[in-house]
């Protein structure tokens, strides 16, 4: 694909409207972006709530946040405060909103389309180059195909938000980080799964973080997970996603579910055992802080990828891409309930040995 012709300086619109882990998936094609054209503008357009997670990215010089579930009102003004404020806008995923975004920003966009109907030839009337929808990607290697269609040369690495692990949280001796909580409860592994996990951790005279959103629901069940006389120290809800970024890249080993945060600690390099059920990981799988040498197996008990060990209880349904076993968001997953602790710990154990020689970082 010929090389876009941008001008000097040029104004950049990356419209990326999804939840944190997507919006962190995206920023291997800002990075892309940002080697290609040095000296241009590179802004993100993303919901309300998910911003932190590009907090302090250094191939960002802004951001524009949308509201999360906006009125047609909200939508009209947003594009009318858009127009033609760009050079170039890119959409990274399909949409009625993100379209509309891309085309009031610039008059050169670029998108992906589906294969057919309607949506398929508005997209191809906002759009000066499209990429096909393939679903059956890796999120990564899906949003980059987008810098293939710009003709400029990927950059295959995500970028975390940038910060530095606040005096009054670093523990005194090495630690691990544990993120037992993730959005929906489809995705949780046990209660008495982390507990055992924590105490085997303890045992290795590791320090315990656990951390966590700031959600009620969340908060409840780490309330649960943690009793008082858990060897974990809580810092759920207290820590801004540039404090967390640093918290994981220190830690000897993370262990986390199917999460935005288990992503964040694969991109930082730190030992990350990932803990999932239904969901596919050829598409979602954690992206090594390295890059994907290869691609993910569709299930096996335990895989292993740079700094990355995906852990799945492999039964002959999964990964089926559905939300539970019930087909809902508060549904349970048979082949997370039925993980066996042995099997996370072996992985930890493999986590942990790989860095067995990581130090603590300077204070």
């Amino acid at each position: 694909m010929t090389a876009i012709a941008l001008p000097d300086r040029a104004r950049i619109l990356v419209v990326t409207l999804r939840r944190l882990g997507d919006v962190l998936l995206t920023t291997p094609l800002i990075r892309s972006l940002r080697r290609a054209f040095p000296e241009a503008k590179i802004a993100a357009l993303v919901f309300a709530g998910t911003e932190g997670i590009l907090d302090g990215n250094p191939d960002l010089d802004s951001l524009v946040v949308a509201p999360a579930r906006p009125s047609a009102g909200e939508t009209l003004a947003l594009a009318r405060r858009l127009w033609r404020r760009y050079d170039l806008a890119i959409s990274t995923h399909g949409g009625d909103r993100p379209m509309l975004f891309a085309w009031a920003a610039a008059p050169r966009r670029i998108g992906p389309v589906e294969p057919r109907g309607f949506a398929a030839r508005l997209a191809r009337l906002a759009f000066d180059r499209t990429v096909a929808a393939d679903h059956a990607l890796h999120r990564v290697d899906d949003v980059l195909r987008l810098a293939d269609a710009l003709g400029i040369a990927r950059v295959p690495q995500v970028v975390g938000p940038a910060g530095a692990m606040r005096p009054e949280t670093r523990p005194a001796r090495p630690y691990a980080v544990i993120h037992a909580g993730p959005m929906f409860r489809y995705k949780r592994w046990t209660v008495e799964g982390w507990r055992q996990l924590a105490a085997a951790l303890a045992r290795r005279g590791l320090d315990l973080i656990g951390t966590g959103g700031p959600a009620p629901a969340e908060r409840v069940y780490l309330d649960e997970v943690w009793a008082p006389e858990s060897p974990v120290r809580r810092l759920d809800g207290r820590l801004s996603w540039p404090d967390l970024s640093a918290t994981i890249a220190g830690a000897q080993v993370y262990v986390g579910p199917d999460t935005s945060v288990t992503h964040l600690a694969a991109a930082s390099g730190c030992p990350t055992v990932a803990l999932y059920g239904p969901t596919d990981p050829r598409i979602w799988g954690p992206w090594p802080a390295a890059g994907l040498d290869r691609p993910w197996e569709r299930a096996g008990t335990v895989q292993r990828r740079g700094n990355v060990w995906l852990v799945q209880n492999p039964l002959p349904c999964m990964p089926c891409q559905l939300e539970g076993c019930a087909r809902h968001i508060e549904s349970h997953s048979q082949c997370l309930d039925e993980m066996p602790v042995r099997q996370v710990l072996g992985a930890v154990e493999e986590a942990l040995a790989s860095r067995s020689d990581r130090r603590m970082p300077a204070q």
